[in-house]
């Protein structure tokens, strides 16, 4: 079945805001079961996140419902006796604890990683946090920005005379949310071989560093100090984003035959004669000259004429669009990448998330069910955990035969 290449797998899910819901939903989507423990004061702060108030005011702000469909809900409050106990029955059960506290709250609430080695030997314990469990920086607080700027990636966004600059969009808790999700599944993996649990300690600071490519291996290899260069590619030219009569085009034309391409579409044959330009490193050299004398030409038709012009050519070539055009694009729109199901708002009507980016045997991976309420589940799961306790069981396994921890 698409999206079941975790079924079985159970999750409980302690995560606030971004980096850790993002985690736990790419799980959710690929079949996990995930239960998203929340406390009863108001639950996970993303509740009353995101552009629509009337939302905030359901607790069910658009920054929670982007990263918490195909999950359920319980309250727990961990510094209450009895919550406690739910939630040790729980571990006991399921087959991931992940959070993304500070490191030392998790330990500091009774439930740190030898504690939960305790309640479920086998269990697999992911922490996301800024800079990782160890280390000099492990106390500070850190969101998506502070990332950013301690990775260096604001350092070569923007240009020389504006950069450091944020990017437009919270990248560094999604990369780690993604990791934490890989590291997951990988533990996973192991624990079906050998029977042993993990603890995962995810640091959002190296995941993003270890996901900048050239700009991070220009220096730790090559001894070479980034630097920003707006919409160019260091690595070649031309490489970047162009002015068209209407519309910016992004045109990628790194190779010698590629460039070729671009200047007999353009027709502009002086480009391929002049000494300027003859080669890469040349054309490297002199990328502002060359990108005034190819907007000389691409300013006489639109970005989308130009694209269309030069689809056949071999020349990767794109126009940039808004987030909404984005998304209403045939492209995503034939990969099922939308899906919408009825929102959980009692106003009604429905709600458009995001699925996986990933096709399973040829189908998109999309939720079947919408966010939860908050509390959603606790008679469910209380009663679960109730029915559990009144189950025979011989030596290491319940009377289904399935190791505790595995879900029957």
């Amino acid at each position: 079945m698409t999206g079941s290449l975790l079924e079985g797998v159970r999750v409980l899910d302690l995560t606030n805001v971004l980096a850790g819901p993002y985690a736990g939903y790419q799980l959710a989507l690929f079949g996990a079961e995930v239960l998203k423990v929340e406390t009863p004061h108001g639950g996970d702060l993303a509740r009353r996140l995101g552009a629509d108030p009337g939302l905030i005011d359901e607790d069910l702000g658009v920054s929670f419902l982007a990263q918490n469909a195909n999950k359920r809900s319980i309250t727990l409050d961990l510094k209450d006796e009895a919550d406690r106990d739910v939630f040790s029955e729980l571990v006991a059960t399921y087959d991931v604890v992940l959070e993304n506290f500070r490191p030392g709250v998790m330990d500091r609430l009774g439930f740190g990683w030898s504690e939960l080695k305790k309640l479920n030997p086998s269990v697999i314990y992911c922490a996301v946090s800024g800079f990782g469990q160890t280390g000099p920086m492990r106390d500070r607080p850190a969101y998506d920005q502070i990332i950013q700027g301690l990775s260096g990636l604001m350092s070569v966004t923007g240009t020389p005379e504006t950069a450091p600059i944020r990017v437009g969009a919270p990248i560094c808790d999604s990369i780690g949310g993604l990791v934490a999700a890989f590291a997951i599944a990988s533990a996973v993996v192991r624990r079906e071989r050998t029977g042993s649990g993990a603890m995962l300690d995810v640091s959002m600071l190296e995941a993003a560093i270890t996901t900048m490519g050239w700009v991070v291996s220009d220096q730790l290899i090559a001894g070479q100090e980034p630097v920003a260069m707006a919409n160019e590619n260091r690595t070649s030219a031309p490489s970047g984003t162009f002015e068209t009569a209407a519309g910016k085009l992004n045109i990628a034309a790194n190779k010698q035959e590629q460039y070729e391409a671009l200047c007999t579409c353009l027709d502009r044959p002086d480009l391929l004669e002049d000494e300027r330009f003859r080669t890469r490193d040349l054309r490297k050299a002199n990328r502002e000259s060359l990108k005034v004398e190819l907007e000389r030409t691409l300013r006489t038709r639109t970005a989308a004429e130009w694209d269309a012009a030069l689809l056949g050519t071999g020349v990767p070539t794109a126009p940039v669009v808004s987030v909404r055009e984005a998304l209403d694009s045939p492209q995503i729109q034939a990969r099922g990448l939308v899906t919408t199901l009825p929102s959980p708002s009692h106003r009604g009507g429905q709600v458009r998330l995001l699925g996986s980016p990933v096709h399973v045997d040829g189908a998109p991976v999309v939720p079947s069910t919408a966010p939860p309420l908050l509390g959603a589940d606790n008679d469910a799961v209380l009663s679960e955990l109730a029915e559990r306790r009144t189950r025979p069981s011989v030596g290491s396994t319940d009377d289904t035969g399935t190791t505790p921890g595995i879900a029957s």
